[in-house]
């Protein structure tokens, strides 16, 4: 933490052109000789808020991570009323005040119906300056959740912590206490039953934020954001909802981007394949394609580690698109190989060249590097370039030069006209060591900045710090993102990105949460990381199963996480197991290393596949709408007192929804038998049918209790429930072709089999109602734009009970209005175990009863 040094402008006044007082903005301008700031305040939505405190010396951040929301009412007539010294502006349920009476400005945002404000400044000391930067003062709502900040170390409520706002490589980090990780997005909510109010800071740069561990018997009880260097720009979002909150912060920062269908598969990965020179690389690799058909274990795609460009010839270190020509003779036929196994290719590609890097010189003459001002040449740091911790010196692709930028999107455009399917932006953090160094500052796209022009060459605005080193991050997302547009226009980029910022995922549609450490604790906490980055856009969001750095997993360790992980909207196991004997290839996590196990990892990976079209439906919500794939128990829910007071939910770690329709839990410990599950109870309690368990013995359970759940580990597996009158979309369990691609170079089998697995309540549906799931359907690889998207909708009521006598009544209706035409025309109704009900057309169409499946489920075909 930098040293406080807080002074407060004071003596705020409206400025000249703010005095009519029926506006829904002000502005004010403080009296103060020494600290001549501006503080301004505005309506931009009719729940959103734009707060600017700045000046001369402290400008708002030149390159904001978002881009400006336009002020836009919707139609709705503010209610103002002013004084000498405030304005109150009303908007339907909101209330919002700015007191200008005292030492600062003191915003006050209030919600019908609460009895205190949801967001209130620090009285006298709300906005300050605080040496080269800022720090903003609020109150802290003791016993509420506080949840975002991108990805923070378990529990997911932030509460009474302290955080750094940057990024880093924290390599084997733990979940529980490291800080910082790898994303730097400065999004804080405040979630309360009453309503929710979010805060973002458009930031690239350092800072931290501490909420609510900080208190003073004077100042109280309050939360603090701090950063490094410039003025404020920050919004306000407020909504009744998680929910709300969530969407209209998309409406700022960008709706997450699809990723390609076949990207919900099993991505496998580690670092040892790739670095082996005997056998050489490209044979391993195919070996490992080869075991895979093998165990019967289908698999999308392979993350390629770095080892592929490792210098074949000393110095063995790492040279960002190039090839090691040992390890890959031929990298357009074996990429050609690897696709007609049916195997996608992820290549990891680092923003950074080394001083041995064939292209170093070039780059550096070029301007593409960062400049350190101290001696006016090129910056030079330690970064990781060959084994385990080694390292060599060189500089990271300043992506504000011309230069850098083209040098990195010509290297990608290549990588993609070999055949490379994903970009892998790994090692983005910007970990550099001084923010002094200059950034050059000439890439065109960055001349029409919104704040202010482009500083003249040697001027200290060019100073990385001031731009905000995760500035990079988002630039490094776009050059790769950009790159695979201009080689493949008609199908969605694909980038996969280890840091992010707000703006790097308008660019990057996948992210997860870097080197875990293989261990119990790890896997738990890994849940409450996932909550809060799904509140904070990063919803394409996984985990390297089974542990990226540490001892590896035992037998009941690696199947547990297997069966958690296949219920997270990214499926990767990837590591890379270093000893001190052998730093630099690693050991690896295979599917089948314990045979006593395969089979029910076979299982588990299978599973996943026919998970995919509920999967793949989500994420097309995700884009639609925000609302991210895997949920805090309590989102949907927030009538039910127990999922705000109870820290076995609000810590986000044991349990969570996966879409609306299943409730996922877990196993924690080695040698537990049962998972301790909450079931959360809706508002609507007359419709509310309570839960069923997915796994024997198929009992129902009732809304608003705490359940334990049989999960022996050699048996079904994990708690795995579902909300009564639920149903998903599913699929064939084995990777198929997307309908959306023409070619079929693996032979794959065609999407043309859809079932929908219903969840009816034991007995006749409260008061005859009929429960309606709308899934969306497209052809999975088309360009955002270019995609057109179809909807499905199954509605059932169930006639009576579980037994022969009863009935299940289904309706189905497809639209198909968009163009898209799914592959399969016939849908297969799929009661749970044990339901001997028949299940009938209300609408006419023809039902055809084909039997039991190997899970014992009776199947029902509806035509036409």
């Amino acid at each position: 933490m930098p040293p406080q040094k807080e002074r407060i402008p004071s003596s705020w006044a409206l400025s000249p052109s703010q005095q009519d007082g029926h506006s829904p903005s002000l502005k004010l301008h403080s009296s103060d000789p020494s600290l001549p700031f501006e503080f301004s305040f505005e309506a931009v939505r009719p729940n959103v808020f734009r707060t600017i405190f700045q000046s001369e010396t402290h400008p708002v951040p030149p390159y904001p991570s978002v881009l400006q929301m336009e002020a836009k009412l919707e139609g709705i007539q503010p209610t103002v009323t002013s004084t000498d010294k405030s304005r109150k502006i009303q908007m339907a349920d909101i209330t919002a005040n700015v007191d200008f009476a005292g030492e600062t400005p003191l915003v006050s945002i209030l919600i019908e119906g609460q009895n205190f404000p949801i967001l209130q400044d620090l009285p006298n000391r709300g906005y300050v300056v605080d040496g080269e930067g800022i720090a903003h003062y609020t109150r802290y709502n003791r016993n509420t959740l506080h949840v975002g900040l991108g990805e923070k170390a378990a529990p997911m409520n932030l509460s009474g912590r302290r955080f750094e706002l940057s990024a880093t490589d924290s390599f084997g980090y733990d979940a529980y206490r490291t800080d910082p990780l790898y994303k730097n997005i400065p999004l804080l909510i405040n979630a309360t039953p009453e309503g929710c109010v979010a805060t973002f800071s458009t930031s690239h740069g350092r800072g931290q934020y501490s909420i609510g561990s900080e208190m003073d018997g004077m100042w109280g009880f309050y939360k603090v954001y701090r950063h490094d260097y410039g003025g404020l720009e920050e919004y306000t979002i407020v909504g009744k909802t998680l929910k709300d909150v969530v969407r209209t912060y998309a409406d700022l920062a960008g709706y997450p981007l699809l990723v390609p269908r076949w990207a919900f598969g099993y991505l496998s990965g580690g670092m040892k394949y790739s670095m082996l020179d005997e056998p050489p690389a490209h044979e391993a690799m195919m070996e490992f394609a080869r075991k895979l058909r093998e165990h019967d274990i289908p698999c999308s795609a392979h993350q390629m580690s770095s080892g592929y460009t490792v210098s074949a010839t000393p110095p063995k270190t790492r040279n960002v698109f190039t090839w090691n020509r040992h390890r890959f003779p031929d990298p357009e036929g074996w990429i050609k190989a690897y696709h007609e196994l049916g195997i996608r290719l992820i290549a990891n590609i680092k923003p950074y060249v080394i001083g041995s890097h064939p292209d170093y010189e070039k780059l550096k003459a070029a301007g593409a590097l960062f400049t350190d001002p101290r001696t006016g040449k090129t910056a030079v740091t330690k970064l990781w370039s060959a084994g385990g911790g080694e390292s060599a010196d060189g500089g990271h692709i300043d992506f504000t030069s011309k230069a850098g930028f083209d040098w990195w999107y010509n290297g990608v455009k290549e990588l993609a006209q070999q055949g490379i399917d994903c970009m892998w932006n790994d090692n983005n953090e910007y970990t550099i060591p001084d923010d002094d160094w200059h950034c050059a500052l000439d890439l065109p796209l960055l001349s029409p900045l919104p704040n202010v022009p482009i500083p003249q060459p040697g001027v200290a605005s060019r100073k990385v710090g001031v731009w905000g080193r995760n500035m990079h991050t988002e630039l490094h997302g776009k050059a790769s993102h950009d790159a695979l547009v201009a080689v493949n226009p008609d199908t969605r980029p694909f980038v996969l990105t280890r840091s992010a910022t707000a703006g790097t995922m308008r660019f990057a549609a996948s992210t997860w949460s870097g080197d875990n450490v293989t261990s119990w604790a790890g896997m738990k906490g890994a849940n409450a990381l996932s909550l809060n980055a799904g509140m904070s856009l990063l919803q394409c969001y996984g985990h390297d199963i089974g542990g990226f750095e540490g001892p590896q997993p035992g037998p009941e360790l690696l199947l547990r996480w297997v069966q958690l992980g296949i219920h997270s909207p990214r499926f990767a196991i990837n590591c890379f197991k270093t000893a001190a004997d052998n730093n630099s290839v690693g050991d690896v996590i295979e599917p089948w290393m314990y045979p006593s196990i395969t089979h029910l990892i076979r299982r588990a990976i299978k599973r996943r596949y026919a998970l995919i079209p509920y999967l793949y439906a989500l994420m097309l919500e995700s884009h639609r709408s925000a609302t991210p794939p895997q949920r805090w128990t309590g989102w949907g829910y927030e009538s039910d007192p127990e999922v705000w007071t109870n820290p076995a939910i609000t810590d986000g770690e044991t349990q969570y929804w996966l879409g609306d329709a299943l409730l996922i839990g877990g196993v924690y410990e080695s040698g537990v038998s049962k998972g301790r599950m909450y079931l959360p109870r809706a508002a609507d309690t007359e419709s509310d049918e309570g839960y069923m368990n997915t796994n024997a013995p198929f009992q129902y359970l009732e809304a608003g209790q705490w359940v334990d759940i049989d999960a022996e580990w050699h048996g079904a597996g994990i708690p795995v429930l579902a909300r009564v009158g639920a149903a998903i979309p599913v699929g064939r369990d084995v990777q198929v072709l997307s309908a959306g691609e023409s070619e079929n170079v693996a032979d794959l089998p065609r999407d043309d089999y859809r079932g929908v697995e219903i969840f009816p309540p034991r007995g006749q549906s409260k008061a005859g109602q009929w429960h309606v799931t709308v899934w969306r359907e497209d052809d999975g690889v088309s360009a955002v734009g270019k995609n057109r998207v179809s909807s499905y909708a199954l509605a059932y009521t169930a006639t009576g009970a579980a037994s022969a006598a009863g009935e299940i009544r289904v309706r189905f209706e497809r639209d198909e209005s968009s163009g898209f035409v799914v592959p399969w025309r016939a849908l297969v109704v799929i009661l749970p175990p044990g339901d001997e009900r028949k299940v009938v057309s209300d609408d006419g169409k023809v039902v055809v009863e084909i039997g039991v499946d190997e899970h014992s489920r009776n199947r029902f075909e509806l035509q036409g």
